[in-house]
């Protein structure tokens, strides 16, 4: 079994706790590595390296910058087998889905690393004559970021190919359920040339006294954090202290919208894959279905029977399956607890609804029918393989019920009537809408929530500008 270390400033080191957190494998409830449980002293180090490294990356022209973010991207290539076998360890993505994850940060790299020479400012007409406004882009500093458990790859690309390419250090922080792939990452950073000692630091441990050390730290810039709601809340609290730029995608509550002229194959394809895709463990997973009286019953149907056939299993072992285990055993509680009360207020559980009976954190794909929107299950972020259905009457209501959250993160319509459609995308209040097709953003889009579901947003260009900050200078000349 592994026992790993944290990397600041360019060398591996021991945490001053000397205390230890077990890495968990979800399908097997096996140990499988240890990480170091750091402490507030070791962030400090950490920050600090990233602050002083910072004044060297931001020096280093950009397109070299650019080069560098590439490698990177050629080095998690080059361990793909490696990265997949320890996300599928981890975190108990099914097989497919672990590749998918792997190749989707492999191009986040190649991706951002084409920004080099796309990072621009703006030259302004002044009010006054013989001058120019000129408007610099330049990186905002050092970056704190924080991976959750359910994609430690991608989002680690996200924020640390974003980071890099802007001229950012960075200090990173996995989850404590999934740090084994961003040790891995680590060895790479270690073998890159060109990139100064200190501009990438690992630190492991818990939520409640990294994340909060690193929101409060003076010398960081922006805190770039993915999770839940209430963890969103506390490095606000925390980072207010200084008034640092905070970065927070955090819970969703997608709706999906089926009309009465969806083609409600696609819908059910669609809706169950945005709905099964890592156990229903993300935050733009479809977590509630409006669908239209007159065609409920063929919908519901369908659903059911895909539901029905959806296969679970130890992705450690098996191949094309529909899902793997939840990341933990709480979360298997939290997922039943909120079935058993959808229960109890009067919803009919179609399909699952319990534990699966094996070793590991398995949950039922579980339909609900006869859900009103009023229930619990409707209201709160479900984050499991468990999706209720609502029915409605006219789209004007559906637009409503699904506007009716305190989230806004991702929402989806299914018709074939292009005025219906944008009759919803018009109408519906969310950073994302996704139409006839699978919740999953692009690597050029902009992925961002209104609401509780976050502040500022992460890909494309408009994710690239949050890593930045403007400086306006004013350039007064002599006119002979």
């Amino acid at each position: 079994m592994n026992e790993h270390k944290l990397f600041i400033n360019g060398s591996y080191t021991d945490s001053m706790s000397n205390e230890w957190i077990d890495i968990i494998n979800p399908a097997t409830e096996e140990v499988i590595s240890r990480t170091p449980k750091a402490t507030e002293e070791d962030v400090n180090k950490a920050v600090n390296a990233a602050f002083e490294a910072q004044k060297e990356w931001e020096k280093v022209p950009s397109n070299e910058r650019g080069k560098i973010v590439r490698k990177l991207g050629d080095g998690i290539k080059e361990n793909r087998e490696t990265f997949i076998k320890l996300l599928i360890e981890e975190q108990g993505k099914p097989q497919d889905q672990a590749a998918d994850e792997v190749d989707t940060a492999i191009e986040y790299f190649y991706y951002m690393s084409e920004w080099g020479r796309r990072i621009t400012g703006e030259v302004l007409p002044s009010d006054r004559p013989n001058e120019n406004i000129l408007m610099y882009r330049k990186p905002i500093g050092v970056v704190a970021g924080i991976v959750p458990w359910n994609f430690p790859v991608f989002i680690l690309a996200r924020k640390v190919a974003t980071a890099l390419i802007a001229g950012c250090s960075i200090v990173l922080k996995p989850s404590q359920q999934t740090p084994n792939t961003a040790v891995e990452f680590t060895k790479l950073i270690e073998k890159t040339d060109g990139l100064p000692k200190g501009v990438y630091n690992l630190i492991t441990g818990t939520g409640s006294t990294i994340g909060n050390a690193l929101a409060s730290h003076p010398k960081v810039s922006i805190i770039t954090m993915t999770g839940s709601v209430g963890a969103g809340t506390k490095v606000m609290q925390a980072a207010a202290e200084n008034i640092t730029k905070v970065n927070l995608e955090l819970g969703g509550k997608a709706p999906a919208i089926v009309t009465e002229n969806a083609d409600l194959d696609l819908a059910v394809k669609h809706i169950m894959t945005s709905r099964l895709t890592n156990s229903g463990q993300a935050c733009t997973n479809a977590e509630r279905v409006y669908v239209q009286e007159k065609v409920a019953e063929s919908f519901i149907s369908k659903l059911k029977e895909a539901m029905q056939q959806a296969k679970a299993g130890n992705p450690n072992e098996e191949n094309k399956l529909d899902l793997g285990p939840l990341v933990s055993q709480d979360r298997v509680d939290e997922v039943h607890s909120m079935v058993q009360q959808a229960e109890k207020e009067g919803a009919t559980i179609l399909v699952g609804g319990k534990p699966i009976d094996r070793k590991g954190y398995f949950y039922e794909p579980t339909l609900i029918t006869d859900a009103k929107h009023d229930m619990t299950i409707i209201k709160e972020e479900i984050f499991g393989p468990v999706l209720p259905i609502v029915t409605y009457q006219t789209l004007d209501e559906a637009i409503e019920m699904s506007n009716d959250t305190e989230y806004g993160l991702s929402s989806s319509v299914y018709s074939e009537d292009y005025h219906e459609v944008m009759r919803v995308v018009n109408g519906l209040k969310f950073g994302e809408t996704f139409v006839n097709r699978e919740n999953f953003e692009a690597l050029q889009g902009y992925h961002a929530g209104v609401r509780k579901s976050g502040l500022g947003g992460a890909d494309g260009k408009h994710g690239l500008e949050d890593f930045l900050v403007t400086h306006a200078v004013y350039m007064q000349y002599k006119q002979e």
